[in-house]
């Protein structure tokens, strides 16, 4: 409940230590409130729905006029999509890299990442390609990333499969690291990292769901 919702997550992330993208963590009133918030927050600006996934319920806006209409097409379309009109909005950041963090955690308090992958190219907010390990950032940027997934997880008490999303910029530094989100789940997209690693992601899962302790340790996840 509490990692599956955008504005709760950011609230938490703040909490336990993780960067986040510069932004309004809270739900926007209305159109004249999400002028206000942009103003504050430099143009441009990407609003989104807490509820959203798939890329619906974005948009991007670069000046007040685009921030009134992206607030009502985002609402309608977060209103018909999830049943959920709440918007947040953010700083939008161009040309970043998206890297997400794959984690498993049982109900014995063991959490551990199995690496990254790289889902920058997208069309429409779509991921289109993902490959692992990403070629666009440094070991030192891999480790922060990947630490402060299971960090985020352990703060929360988080069971299961799921996946924590960050942006960096193009450069791929250490400085420009910002949680995202976090997939509740085991993503269709989970086969890349089991390629990688050897872990089938999906048995592992359902052992953790019926109470089974994760056997894997970190240091024998080979995921690079």
């Amino acid at each position: 409940e509490s990692m599956g919702d955008k504005i709760t997550s950011k609230l938490i992330a703040e909490k336990a230590g993780v960067n986040t993208i510069p932004g309004y963590t809270d739900v926007v009133r209305d159109a004249d409130h999400a002028v206000e918030i942009s103003a504050g927050i430099g143009y441009p600006v990407m609003l989104k729905a807490s509820a959203g996934g798939g890329g619906k319920g974005m948009r991007v806006a670069m000046n007040e006029e685009e921030c009134r209409d992206g607030f009502e097409r985002a609402t309608n379309e977060a209103r018909s999509s999830f049943g959920d009109t709440r918007i947040f909005i953010e700083k939008y950041i161009q040309q970043p890299r998206h890297i997400e963090i794959q984690v498993m955690a049982d109900s014995h308090g063991n959490v551990i990442y199995l690496g990254e992958r790289e889902c920058s190219i997208q069309r429409r907010n779509q991921k289109i390609i993902e490959e692992s390990p990403s070629a666009g950032i440094t070991p030192e940027t891999r480790e922060a990333i990947c630490d402060g997934a299971v960090a985020l997880a352990r703060s929360v008490g988080y069971q299961g499969a799921g996946t924590v999303e960050f942006l960096v910029d193009e450069v791929g530094s250490v400085d420009s690291i910002n949680f995202l989100e976090v997939n509740t789940r085991l993503q269709v997209e989970h086969p890349v990292t089991e390629a990688v690693t050897g872990v089938d992601l999906g048995e592992r899962r359902l052992r953790m769901d019926a109470g089974e302790v994760l056997p894997l340790k970190q240091q024998s996840v080979i995921a690079q």
